[in-house]
């Protein structure tokens, strides 16, 4: 039986897990929540158990953009186990849950001391950096109609549910188009069937319909995704 929630926690050998136990603490994140900002000091580490937290950069015209998202198969602030104290995005909590917060230290210290988690820590990052990516190409190329359905199935994917209470206010923050956009995009895969929304609730009914429209990026992250957690 696993002994926490986080798939990272999880994965973790019983020796080095046991070094940073009596240190984790039980949180809660609210949507909305700012967990650190860009270039301010990363004191905390986050493993979700459930809930979802975007990495986002704000732009000085005021759109935000996604460039990942991270649940309960990873950690926020992997980069500080890995001397990298700084942030260099923005994290926010995309969908409320709760999360065991590690100070950071602890981290960089498990990572010093044990090659499998300071391998795991990289991976997890390349991970991050994959989703980066992949944002970046699709926003460029494909439709908001198949960029709203990747992004609703990688939710789904990192929430574990098929009903996500999100508005489409900050969707469209998330995805940095206009929440007109969003409404009229949402409306269309209603009429189709593949979900059902109401304000603050959005349950997906059609997963295969659903999957259909998305673009390509939706796989090609979950098969990046499935292989750099489950190498060893």
């Amino acid at each position: 039986m696993s002994r926490v929630s986080n798939l990272f926690l999880a994965s973790l050998a019983e020796a080095d897990y046991e070094l940073i136990r009596p240190h984790l603490k039980p949180v809660e994140l609210p949507q909305g929540t700012v967990l650190f900002d860009i270039g301010s000091s990363i004191h905390q580490v986050y493993f979700p158990d459930d809930g979802v937290v975007s990495l986002v950069v704000d732009l000085t015209s005021g759109d935000t953009i996604e460039s990942a998202m991270i649940g309960r198969e990873s950690l926020v602030g992997a980069s500080s186990g890995l001397n990298g104290q700084v942030s260099v995005c923005k994290a926010i909590v995309q969908v409320a849950g709760t999360a065991m917060a590690l100070d950071s230290h602890w981290l960089r210290s498990l990572a010093d001391s044990s090659v499998a988690c300071r391998t795991m820590l990289f991976r997890h990052e390349q991970l991050v950096l994959v989703q980066a990516q992949q944002s970046a190409a699709c926003n460029a190329t494909h439709t908001i109609e198949a960029r709203l359905a990747r992004w609703l199935l990688r939710c789904r994917d990192l929430q574990g549910s098929d009903d996500l209470p999100l508005t489409q206010e900050f969707i469209s923050q998330m995805m940095g188009v206009r929440r007109t956009s969003v409404s009229e995009v949402a409306t269309t895969l209603q009429e189709a069937g593949f979900l059902r929304y109401r304000r603050g609730h959005i349950r997906i009914v059609d997963l295969d319909g659903l999957q259909q429209t998305a673009c390509e990026c939706y796989r090609t992250v979950r098969s990046q995704a499935e292989r750099l957690l489950k190498e060893r």
